[in-house]
């Protein structure tokens, strides 16, 4: 059998996306529940911008004292004017002492955070279609009021 040759990234986007203190829902049965309000924030490609619509969240569920799973909603507005629902799954693993101050909101060392993300991109607009069918990995930052993201398209 021969293996196929290995996907290729090419650069999308960075996000720069400004979060509100976060909600604490408390233990549930999918973990420590908490829910981080999006406020706005900035998106930067190649060749073109947009801008983070405020009134999304970030659900995230702290499963274990080194490991959350996130799920953020929320959409962008290209300066084109096109609209963008943005859903990104992402896992976030440190070591309990880093992920405590990660859920105090405290800065950390990114290099000691595993923060990987597998956005999906939604539009109607004719000029983005192609973007409705692709995958999109990413790598990300958590920072006491932003979170930064830098998203590949698997080519």
């Amino acid at each position: 059998m021969t293996s196929l040759q290995a996907p290729q990234l090419a650069f999308f986007a960075d996000l720069s996306i400004q979060v509100g203190p976060a909600h604490e829902i408390g233990a549930t049965p999918a973990g420590n529940r908490r829910v981080i309000p999006i406020l706005g924030g900035q998106v930067r490609g190649d060749g073109w911008t947009a801008r983070v619509i405020p009134g999304g969240a970030d659900f995230q569920a702290i499963v274990s004292p080194t490991l959350a799973q996130l799920d953020a909603r929320y959409v962008i507005e290209t300066d084109a004017g096109d609209l963008v629902y943005v859903a990104n799954r992402a896992i976030r693993s440190a070591s309990p002492e880093t992920t405590r101050k990660l859920i105090r909101g405290e800065p950390v060392d990114p290099s000691q955070v595993y923060f990987r993300c597998v956005p999906s991109f939604e539009t109607s607009s004719p000029a983005l279609a192609w973007i409705n069918e692709r995958i999109f990995v990413g790598t990300g930052v958590r920072r006491p009021e932003e979170v930064q993201i830098s998203v590949f398209l698997l080519d």
